[in-house]
């Protein structure tokens, strides 16, 4: 029996359901490929322009979060001659890349996923190993990117055709074309998941693509770069640059033949790169167009109403789930009136079953931060927090944590809404909890921060959950469930504000911003006759 394809694309589109940790043979499968990458530690990744693989005099070491002393693999750092290369030849191979039907496009996309789907478990040991993903949070990782090239495809394929607006006497059609070489600059934290989604999406739309992957976790980057070659995208379409982001990355956003930059990492780096894609000089046709993804400084409002049930457990795995190093992550808590003094206890009572471990330890609710600088950035705050306020909570670390970048998990109270702590982002295991007269104040608070990315509220008032529909100005609200876990398709997901330009990753028009929109109008009467 054939299949109507424009009835297949109608559906819904179902997203890769997680691996059940619960079962034996699903840990015993994760494991055993635990087992095999950490045989495969050590390896090089090297620069790769047009095919052509390219050494260079510097090495940038990737080491184990959960142990300092393991190196997982050892990577060229491009220059910027690197850079010129890759754009050139990303240049030359624009012109064939966009005649290139989406169709089949959007085929070699559904091909990397179904590679991805062969290897799940070694991907996800990949990213446990050298991004210190425990195991659900590793799996999630992948499932996440096998997703986006589904999804994306799948999205691709409605804009193959042009949106027609014919009317007797003229044809119009509006087209999406693409803009031309892509840099994506991905960051440690979701090292396949968001470097395949920002890839994807530009390469299905007829874009060359040059991937850097972040400094700390490069063999993750190359297994994608691998994988897109092998589903076919052709050497001169997908290109890898590993490398230090001030030399190969700063050259990358300069380039005069770049047209599109798309970034995930911190306001700072989002920031300096807005500014120096924006400034033009000779040689540079056009504005390059900036996709970014800065992080957040993310609420829960917990209401005096709450069901505290839902409530502890949705913002301890919101605030603490990979040692809180997600940019969905909560790092404050604001509890409305009554609540407040019953949410603390119930919330401390509940931080007290987190285990923190080595990534690759199946038991470790919370595993390392990526690196000693994200330690050190903890430990400053933890003492902001100890001088200012007061700590609810603080986890023990276990032995077995010593030759690793670990910090244990702190809930912290008494700090005023205008406090470092409550404004800047962390990124790591620390949860703030603020008091509120009312739900106003509540709101206020959250708001009152740069960013404006993922936000959520437990209440049971319809009104107040009305009210957060309106007044809660994130560009991802949840309702009585945690704020982490965004899936492609069900949660476009991305912020505003200080939290990047609006894009949403994971969503419809997330493939506009690689493209430009053309509209194309034809008068057919100067021929004799009019269409029907």
């Amino acid at each position: 029996m054939t299949h109507d394809p424009i009835d297949e694309r109608s559906k819904p589109f179902e997203n890769e359901p997680l691996r059940d940790f619960a079962r034996a043979d699903v840990r015993s499968a994760f494991k055993a490929a635990l087992d095999r990458v950490l045989s495969d530690a050590g390896i090089h990744c090297p620069v790769v322009i047009a095919g052509h693989e390219m050494e260079t005099a510097e090495r940038i070491l990737s080491v184990s979060p959960s142990d300092s002393k393991r190196v997982v693999a050892a990577s060229a750092s491009a220059t910027e001659e690197h850079a010129d290369l890759a754009v050139a030849a990303a240049q030359e191979a624009f012109a064939h890349w966009r005649a290139v039907p989406m169709e089949e496009r959007a085929a070699m996309l559904d091909k990397a996923a179904d590679i991805m789907a062969s290897r799940r478990d070694e991907l996800a040991a990949w990213t446990c190993i050298e991004a210190g993903k425990p195991w659900r949070d590793a799996d999630a990782d992948i499932a996440e990117a096998i997703d986006f090239c589904r999804y994306y495809a799948l999205v691709a394929r409605t804009f193959a055709a042009p949106e027609r607006h014919d009317v007797p006497g003229e044809s119009n059609a509006t087209v999406l074309a693409p803009r031309g070489p892509t840099v994506v600059i991905s960051p440690w934290n979701f090292p396949i998941a968001i470097l395949t989604g920002m890839a994807a999406a530009p390469l299905v739309t007829g874009n060359p693509v040059i991937l850097k992957p972040a400094e700390q976790t490069p063999a993750s980057g190359y297994h994608v770069f691998r994988i897109f070659r092998e589903a076919g995208i052709p050497e001169g379409v997908v290109h890898f640059l590993p490398g230090k982001g001030e030399v190969v990355g700063a050259r990358l956003v300069a380039h005069p033949d770049v047209a599109t930059i798309a970034f995930t990492g911190s306001r700072a780096v989002g920031g300096l790169i807005a500014r120096r894609a924006a400034e033009t000089s000779t040689g540079v046709v056009g504005l390059k167009r900036v996709i970014a993804e800065m992080g957040g400084k993310n609420a829960i409002v917990v209401d005096d109403d709450a069901d505290l049930d839902e409530a502890v457990p949705g913002v301890l795995a919101s605030a603490f789930g990979y040692a809180g190093q997600k940019c969905s992550a909560c790092s404050r808590v604001i509890a409305v009136g009554r609540v407040y003094e019953p949410f603390v206890e119930r919330l401390t009572a509940a931080a007290k079953t987190l285990v923190a471990g080595p990534a690759e330890d199946p038991s470790a609710s919370i595993g390392p931060l990526i690196d000693a600088e994200s330690v050190a950035r903890v430990h400053r705050y933890v003492e902001l927090a100890e001088r200012d306020g007061k700590v609810f909570f603080r986890g023990e670390l276990p032995r077995g944590t010593e030759r690793g970048y670990f910090a244990a998990p702190v809930i912290v109270g008494g700090i005023p809404a205008d406090h470092a702590l409550a404004q800047e982002e962390i990124f790591g295991p620390v949860l703030l909890v603020l008091r509120a007269r009312d739900i106003d104040e509540a709101f206020a608070i959250a708001n009152g921060t740069a960013y404006a990315l993922t936000g959520g509220i437990y209440s049971r008032s319809p009104a107040h959950i009305e009210q957060a529909r309106v007044s809660f100005d994130v560009g991802n609200l949840y309702i009585n469930r945690k704020i982490t876990g965004a899936q492609v398709s069900r949660h476009p997901f991305g912020g505003h504000r200080g939290s990047g330009t609006g894009g949403k990753a994971g969503g419809r028009d997330y493939l506009l911003h690689f493209g430009n929109l053309r509209a194309i109008s034809e008068n057919t009467l100067r021929r004799g006759f009019a269409k029907d």
